[in-house]
Order: C-alpha cells, then sequence, then structure tokens
C-alpha cells in the first residue's frame, strides 16, 4: 500500500480525522480524538505505526520481518509496519482495522454509541 491508499482506507473509516500534530512529516489519524494510525511521510519505505493486542504484536513480529516494536510509542501495544511488500494490502488493512477497532473498544460506552449510530 502506498500512502494515498493508507489514507483513503483510514479516511473510509467511520468518524476518523487526520491531522498533521507533529510536524509536517507524521500525518495521524484518530476516531472521536484519540489515535489509531501514525504514518511517516518522510521514510522509505513507507512506514506507520497502528495499535495491536499485544499478545498479537508479538506474534506478528515473530512471523512478519515486516513488523517491528512500536517507533516512538508503547512496545506492548503499537507495531510499526514496514509497507515493503512482504505484508499483502489486505494484511495491513486488517491490521489498520484492528487498529480502529481496539481505540473504538477503548472509548467510553456514550461515545461508543454514539458512533454506531453515525451513518
Amino acid at each position: 500500500m502506498n500512502i494515498e491508499e493508507i489514507r483513503d482506507y483510514c479516511l473510509s473509516k467511520k468518524r476518523t480525522e487526520e491531522s498533521l500534530p507533529f510536524g509536517p512529516d507524521i500525518l495521524v489519524f484518530k476516531i472521536m480524538g484519540k489515535v489509531f494510525l501514525l504514518c511517516s511521510l518522510d521514510a522509505a519505505p513507507l512506514q506507520f505505526n497502528v495499535k495491536c493486542a499485544p499478545e498479537k504484536a508479538i506474534s506478528l513480529r515473530e512471523q512478519f520481518n515486516c513488523v517491528l516494536p512500536g517507533y516512538h510509542a508503547n512496545k506492548k501495544h503499537w507495531n510499526t509496519i514496514i509497507s515493503d511488500g512482504t505484508a499483502s494490502d489486505e494484511l495491513l488493512r486488517e491490521w489498520i482495522s484492528d487498529s480502529y477497532a481496539l481505540v473504538v473498544s477503548g472509548l467510553p460506552k456514550s461515545l461508543q454509541k454514539e458512533l454506531s449510530q453515525t451513518l
């Protein structure tokens, strides 16, 4: 996946917002104010961080060379994904969706209810 495909996929998720709060080189995607993906715009190959359940994070790191502990993030809960073609676009979308879902599950119940009612 390239940056445009990642951006389009993230923005296809309900209530996703994008911003550059850390400067012009880090694109951040949030759901209701909570980060679910950070992407380095100047890395080659493209790299991005996604949230992951701790057990799955370790498993993915063992299975895929393109999955590393989260760069500048809590390594227990975040993975850095190097989009170098070794993992399929389908897997990358799955990991992005998992991150989104994990962040949503951590939102207060009132916000989860509001999100579920959003078209």
